[in-house]
């Protein structure tokens, strides 16, 4: 045998790429002639199989974060010698699951402990009567969640408790994942690994098949990652502010141009931008006063080194939430009894109440003799973390620019004016004078536009719900899709909420827009909302849906969404003469065959 070349650890790659190059140089010489495995020992050695176990990587993923981690573990399964099939929670029946050996499921939490929308048709079916006993099964339960819910990871704690009591066996105990997840997924696909190595070793005596067969393809080389991502966000600027809303109305909705120039970032229709504030600077401020800090100050995070205080406080920590630790300790420091005995275990209700519309101020000023060193102080905040915005815009009408359509959150409690963190931050940044805005692209496979143009589409988007549908229609304006094009709209009154009346408007009358149907809530003594005009015109809305027509919903999940999938439920009853459990058939009919895509927060 030759000797095989190695890769000098000074050679400009990392130890992954080195890896790989090793093991490809090996695989060439091996094949070479003359390396002593040719003519029929490399013939029979070439034909020896692979043994591969199955493993079933399944995810439910709302804004892709959970979609994204699973199609990770799914190639580094097969790059560890698996044969990884990845599949949507919704494309997976109990019985489908039941035959499978070993199995990996990673999801996010939606609304209440929901699972996302491509996971609600594969939990109600498991968790159903009919679902089959697993006792076969090897199983594992990522969750990505957000602690400042009451139900952090409860649609993850769900899967992973019904598999149990149907039989399946754990791989390794449930992980749990914060917004920011990156460290604490890595840490718990390590454990993974670990056992799944252990179960390979217990089911495999195949002998290996030659070097060249089981080189590892190397991610890295083959996709190379973006220049700029969640982790590192370009510096975008921002061209363009402007309040949709006219004088007189309540709200404050903004449209915002960005600048993508130089970043390399692409997207489409139906993704969502993901923006990385910064606390405003009177807040960051008034800390530092309480503190008795000056913002020159060393701190280290374990993610930035050794910064300035006051660059931590503004760029990398929250101060919009309050930790528990912390309002325990500043009170316990401070003697302040009354917050104390919030955390006796029959007041939690309270405490929360308590903590609604306060931030890291209202608790340094409430507890004025709680003393902190910076180092301390900074130990309890949380990391503050990107807000995702579905982007308002088509890269086929805005090439290099990316639009987004945003409610600025005003409000005064406790004493003081306050804004939304990232609203606020969007909408004041030419006031506050920034150079950037860090951004990057959060990629959407769960809502996307037909393929085929001439497939008619129905679109639900009340308030900012506009945003990714502003998009499709210019997307479809660009791309000429003959198809038909529905857009249901609403907010409180039309004299000064319409938004982009000065795009959509001319769109109807030319007829691009086939049907606007609107829902001015406070234009009459009856509210009227965008789930009333489809009940209004059900008839007409199931023939659009019998003639093919998907139909996308964006907005909030609590309250809208569920209005608008009841009121969808209720045509499919009347208009199409269905039962009950006929619509939710259907419904569930229109999900699987991406018919029915929502974008909800």
């Amino acid at each position: 045998m030759p000797v095989v070349p190695r890769i000098p650890e000074s050679a400009p790659f990392t130890p992954q790429q080195r890896a790989w190059l090793d093991g490809y140089l090996a695989g060439l010489l091996y094949d070479a002639p003359g390396n002593g495995a040719s003519g029929a020992t490399a013939t029979a050695s070439a034909s020896i199989p692979v043994q591969r176990i199955p493993l079933l990587v399944a995810f439910g993923s709302q804004t892709g974060s959970a979609g994204n981690l699973a199609k990770s573990i799914s190639r580094e399964a097969d790059r560890r010698g698996f044969q990884s099939t990845l599949k949507e929670l919704n494309t997976v029946s109990p019985a489908d699951l039941a035959a499978q050996s070993l199995c990996v499921l990673v999801t996010s939490t939606w609304g209440d402990g929901d699972l996302p929308d491509n996971g609600v048709e594969f939990w109600n079916a498991l968790r159903g009567d009919t679902a089959p006993r697993m006792e076969s099964l090897r199983f594992a339960v990522l969750g990505l969640g957000d602690k400042n819910y009451a139900d952090f990871c409860g649609a993850a704690r769900k899967l992973d408790e019904r598999l149990a009591t149907l039989g399946a066996r754990r791989l390794v105990p449930r992980g749990e994942c914060d917004v920011d997840f990156q460290a604490a997924a890595a840490a718990w696909t390590a454990s993974l690994w670990s056992a799944l190595e252990a179960e390979k070793s217990g089911a495999s005596s195949a002998p290996a098949a030659a070097p060249a067969s089981v080189v590892p393809a190397n991610p890295a080389l083959e996709h190379p990652a973006p220049a700029y991502s969640r982790a590192k966000p370009f510096g975008s600027r921002l061209l363009v502010n402007r309040k949709l809303n006219r004088e007189g109305s309540e709200k404050d909705t903004r449209h915002l141009e960005l600048s993508l120039a130089g970043s390399g970032l692409t997207y489409e229709a139906g993704d969502a931008l993901g923006v990385v504030p910064s606390n405003p600077p009177a807040l960051v401020d008034a800390v530092l006063t309480r503190l008795g800090c000056s913002g020159g100050e060393s701190i280290a995070l374990a993610d930035a080194g050794a910064i300035p205080l006051g660059e931590a406080l503004s760029r990398r920590l929250l101060l919009s939430a309050i930790p528990d630790s912390f309002l325990q300790e500043s009170a316990k420091r401070s003697s302040n009894s009354a917050l104390m005995a919030l955390f006796q275990p029959d007041q939690k209700p309270a405490l929360e109440a308590w903590k609604y519309g306060r931030d890291i101020l209202d608790v340094l000023e409430a507890c004025p003799a709680a003393k902190f060193d910076p180092a301390e102080f900074t130990g309890f905040l949380r990391k503050l973390q990107p807000r995702l915005y579905s982007i308002a815009s088509s890269p086929k009408a805005h090439p290099g620019e990316v639009h987004l359509t945003v409610s600025v959150v005003r409000y005064e409690t406790h004493g003081r004016k306050r804004t939304g963190l990232c609203s606020g931050f969007l909408a004041d940044h030419v006031a506050l004078r920034e150079t950037e805005v860090p951004v990057y692209v959060q990629t959407s496979h769960g809502f996307r536009l037909p393929t085929d143009g001439s497939v008619p589409v129905i679109l639900i988007g009340p308030g900012t719900g506009i945003a990714p549908f502003r998009a499709f229609l210019e997307e479809r304006r660009a791309t000429g899709a003959s198809g038909s094009n529905w857009l249901f709209f609403g907010d409180q009154r039309r004299a000064v909420d319409f938004l982009y009346e000065e795009e959509l408007v001319p769109m109807h009358q030319d007829g691009f827009l086939t049907r606007l149907d609107l829902a001015f809530s406070r234009d009459q003594a009856a509210k009227i909302y965008v789930q009333d005009r489809m009940r209004e015109h059900g008839a007409e809305l199931w023939k659009w849906l019998e003639r093919g027509a998907h139909l996308y919903v964006c907005g909030d999940a609590k309250r809208m969404a569920k209005d608008v999938d009841a009121a969808l439920r209720q045509v499919i009853e009347q208009a199409g003469g269905r039962t009950t459990d006929q619509a939710a058939e259907y419904v569930a009919a229109l999900k699987t065959a991406k018919r029915y895509q929502r974008d909800v927060y």
